[in-house]
């Protein structure tokens, strides 16, 4: 019944949207803009606002035939000039190793320079653009995925779609790539959609493809709300700008983060679909109504009239919807030693981390100090790969883990600096006013800013707001 009713409020929802908005608003000088990709990647960057990197573009068969294909990065994204819905696009995720003409896709599988050929083909006859027109393919720069963003996205990079209308942003939405969409930011293509609020630039609610509603990753304990997407202001400032410079009066724009460049346009869409409103559970016409006949002068006024119409604190909405408390990226800890000691320290909350830490001299003050030299006199074997880790760990386990009543468990760290080998203990910690049993790795931290960590195996109860003190 839900579906039904879904899909008859996208039907009626997509022909008013072209009826009131895409034909009386977005010219055709707007559209020719939008729909030429590599039109537009001249224009953003000629107006200086980032766009991705060109490597190069074919034209004809002629210049396939005569293109170089050793020459391709590692890694890289191709693409129909006139494409729409993600169609014809092809994520490559690196060159498979002792191969000059084979890649890796996102999903795992194989790509060789024939089946390159062989698809630019299609782009080129036109498979893949607007009314089938003969068409251009371009490769450019896969972009670097922010570590924030790596947990939630598998393989590709997620981006940001935010709607503008009358240089005003009204509804925006986190997409991130899945197996299903094989690395795509696609959701017609299984990709996941994350609602934003405007004001704060927090994620809330979120749907899973084409509008089944989640809460998590699937498969994970990650929570989709409470992600705080940074650069925000300067993303609806590029959103705002956009429409600015290409005259298109309602638009979405995708926006992705890159790990180094910051925020970057990847194209400008004239007829964004209608998905955004489910990630976000509200309807797209009735924002559009009220924004509708403002005088909007500047791009500072239009993002402050956006925030302030579609956007507010949302942090009480989202622990009553969710039933988890709100945290910061830094918040007080009460720790309870073995005694009954209690010890309150200032942890760092990690994401990006698997599981929690301690500083040794804080395990030691809380009763420790026993398990901790018998882990130290143990004489454990010194590890040089991953894949003699994973061989040894379990005999590990199975030699060492039930040796000493408070050693809970022992953990192979790898890192950039090493592979080390911890002793895990079980501890006992308060945050928020909510109790938490962990099993927590132990290692020296006096040379880092906090004395504890908290990973995400220990954030189930949460959702995390980076900007929240």
């Amino acid at each position: 019944m839900f579906d039904f009713f879904k899909k008859s409020q996208n039907l009626l929802g997509m022909n008013a949207r072209n009826l009131d908005y895409i034909r009386p608003y977005n010219r055709k000088k707007g559209m020719r803009i939008a729909d030429n990709k590599l039109l537009c990647k001249r224009i953003l960057q000629k107006n200086n606002l980032g766009v991705s990197s060109l490597i190069a573009k074919i034209k004809t068969h002629e210049e396939l035939e005569q293109f170089d294909f050793t020459k391709l990065p590692d890694s890289f994204a191709l693409k129909p000039n006139r494409g729409f819905g993600g169609g014809g696009i092809i994520v490559v995720y690196a060159r498979k190793k002792n191969h000059s003409d084979a890649w890796i896709k996102a999903n795992g599988s194989l790509i060789t320079t024939d089946d390159i050929k062989s698809h630019i083909r299609n782009i080129l006859d036109g498979s893949f653009s607007l009314s089938n027109i003969p068409d251009i393919a371009f490769f450019e720069e896969r972009l670097k995925l922010l570590k924030l963003f790596k947990p939630y996205a598998f393989k590709g990079i997620p981006d940001i779609r935010v709607i503008i209308f009358n240089n005003v942003p009204v509804m925006a939405m986190l997409r991130l790539p899945t197996r299903a969409s094989d690395g795509k930011a696609n959701l017609q293509q299984g990709a996941i959609g994350v609602g934003i609020d405007l004001a704060t630039g927090t994620t809330t609610s979120a749907i899973l493809g084409k509008g089944h509603v989640i809460e998590y990753i699937p498969g994970t304990k990650l929570v989709l709300s409470g992600i705080k997407i940074p650069y925000w202001n300067e993303i609806l400032r590029m959103s705002v700008e956009s429409q600015r410079i290409s005259g298109l009066g309602f638009l979405g724009t995708d926006i992705s983060i890159d790990r180094e460049k910051g925020p970057v346009i990847l194209e400008l869409n004239a007829r964004p679909g209608l998905s955004i409103q489910l990630a976000n559970l509200a309807g797209l016409k009735s924002r559009l109504k009220r924004v509708s006949g403002l005088k909007i002068k500047t791009t500072e006024r239009g993002i402050r009239v956006g925030k302030n119409l579609f956007g507010g604190e949302i942090e009480e909405e989202i622990e009553e919807l969710s039933g988890k408390r709100v945290i910061g990226s830094i918040e007080k800890v009460k720790l309870i030693g073995k005694d009954g000691k209690e010890i309150e320290v200032e942890a760092k909350i990690d994401t990006g981390a698997d599981s929690t830490s301690i500083d040794i001299e804080l395990a030691k003050q809380l009763g420790f100090s026993e398990v901790l030299a018998y882990f130290k006199a143990l004489a454990l074997p010194v590890i040089t790969s991953r894949e003699e880790g994973q061989t040894l760990h379990a005999s590990l386990l199975d030699q060492y883990s039930k040796s000493h009543p408070d050693l809970a468990d022992i953990t192979i760290i790898y890192a950039s600096n090493g592979i080390s080998i911890r002793p895990k203990i079980k501890l006992l910690f308060i945050m928020d006013a909510t109790e938490i049993s962990a099993k927590v790795s132990v290692t020296d931290r006096s040379s880092l800013q906090y004395p504890l960590i908290i990973g995400r195996k220990n954030l189930g109860k949460f959702l995390i707001d980076t900007s929240k003190k």
